[in-house]
């Protein structure tokens, strides 16, 4: 059976960009996690143990966003490995927006994402 869970609006203050500037002053970012899985047992036995914690999603993506990157896209590609690296029978997808990111133009939030589904 197919389950989800969802991570959703990780706040964090990073520094990835190409300018200078983002790596000394740094940017807003909001960073969503989305999973398909089978928690049917978790469920059933209400044991962690059986299903994906909030927590371990939450802890991966801060540790990651901290690394210091050039592109969002490196960090999505590096959050997604260590999310797949402990979850072989989940399929994952992350979203990582940049908010007022330093372009010329009105713009909220650029973002990536890269997922199975």
């Amino acid at each position: 059976m197919k389950h989800n869970i969802t991570v959703e609006g990780i706040k964090l203050y990073a520094f990835h960009g190409c300018l200078e500037e983002e790596a000394k002053i740094g940017g807003h970012y909001t960073v969503d996690v989305f999973v398909e899985t089978d928690f049917a047992s978790a469920a059933n036995q209400d044991k962690l143990d059986y299903t994906i914690d909030y927590v371990w999603i939450n802890t991966i993506v801060k540790e990651e966003m901290a690394i210091r990157s050039k592109l969002i896209e490196s960090v999505g590609q590096r959050i997604m490995n260590r999310l797949k690296s402990k979850s072989l029978n989940a399929k994952f997808k992350v979203v990582i927006r940049k908010l007022t990111p330093p372009i010329d133009g009105d713009v909220d939030s650029v973002s990536i994402s890269i997922g199975e589904f």
